[in-house]
């Protein structure tokens, strides 16, 4: 039986979970993600891995998800584990074990993961848009990942807010995380819609008590989740005019939020050609798990395309 790791990278932890070749989950194992010394990091990525060859009795195939980005010579940037930024995770872990390290940005894993027998299953665009810490994502073109020259196409949280919206709202101009000014992501992930209500009440509170508050009735809260839904409309439609998927489905904790799918579609449509509709707005099937499952589906398919 051919056994598939998929790795789970996050700035806390690291994930290994092991499938079969049918994707199903034989058995996992987590540890802490050593962020500031990269020669430890790649030892404990190989340690992990060869635990599970020793439980599983061969050498797996390897998939890696990392936050952050990952650019054409395979370096990556991450602000989660800055140990790894400017460095080559794949080759690194390549020559330790002697075979094939299949390695993508996490967000974009998601995406594949729910294009293959998740929310997305069957279409052939499939696009899912984190929506948690920040705002990123991937595009999946009958099955497999949209690769652009330098790895950075639909990144969506990072299309700049137009002058219309934040004038219409009296928004501040922000510098986002990734070092640029007037990102979508600092207005439209989870902590922006948290600021967003800080701003209009003076309130600092949580995303779910904002939720509770506005399903309540509260009127800043009411009027922060209609700002707030009209950004993220105006964010998504930036997505659908480029690559113009099927179907959108949504990850991260923002993806809770029952009222997002009978709403969104709304407000895309409200930022688009008059006569154009909004792709589906979907939650995802596999959730949390989609970063690993997402990372083995990648190391299969990579094998697959080098025979």
């Amino acid at each position: 039986m051919r056994v598939i790791y998929g790795l789970d990278i996050g700035g806390t932890k690291i994930e290994i979970t092991c499938f079969d070749d049918n994707l199903r989950m034989l058995d996992s194992e987590r540890v802490a993600t050593p962020i500031d010394d990269f020669g430890e990091f790649i030892d404990t990525l190989e340690r992990l891995i060869k635990a599970a060859d020793e439980r599983h009795g061969s050498e797996g195939l390897i998939g890696i998800g990392m936050p952050g980005l990952i650019n054409g010579e395979g370096n990556s940037l991450s602000a989660n584990v800055p140990c790894a930024t400017g460095r080559n995770v794949a080759q690194a872990l390549q020559e330790r074990l002697n075979r094939t390290v299949a390695i993508e940005n996490d967000c974009r894993l998601f995406a594949l993961s729910e294009a293959h027998g998740g929310a997305g299953d069957g279409f052939p665009h499939v696009y899912g848009a984190i929506l948690g810490t920040g705002a990123a994502g991937g595009l999946v073109v009958n099955g497999k990942l949209y690769r652009s020259r330098q790895g950075i196409a639909g990144e969506y949280g990072h299309h700049p807010l137009s002058a219309a919206l934040r004038q219409k709202y009296q928004l501040p101009l922000l510098t986002c995380g990734c070092g640029l000014v007037g990102c979508f992501e600092p207005y439209i992930a989870g902590p922006g819609l948290a600021n967003l209500y800080r701003q209009y009440s003076g309130q600092q509170i949580t995303v779910p008590e904002l939720v509770q508050r506005w399903r309540n009735g509260e009127q800043a809260a009411m009027a922060t989740r209609e700002i707030h839904l009209d950004l993220l409309g105006a964010a998504l439609a930036n997505l659908v005019m480029a690559h113009d998927p099927e179907i959108i489905v949504l990850g991260g904790g923002l993806s809770r939020i029952e009222e997002m799918y009978r709403d969104l579609p709304r407000a895309i449509e409200h930022h688009l050609f008059k006569g154009f509709t909004a792709p589906v707005i979907a939650p995802p099937k596999f959730g949390d798990a989609s970063g690993s499952r997402g990372a083995a589906l990648l190391a299969l398919q990579t094998v697959e395309n080098s025979q």
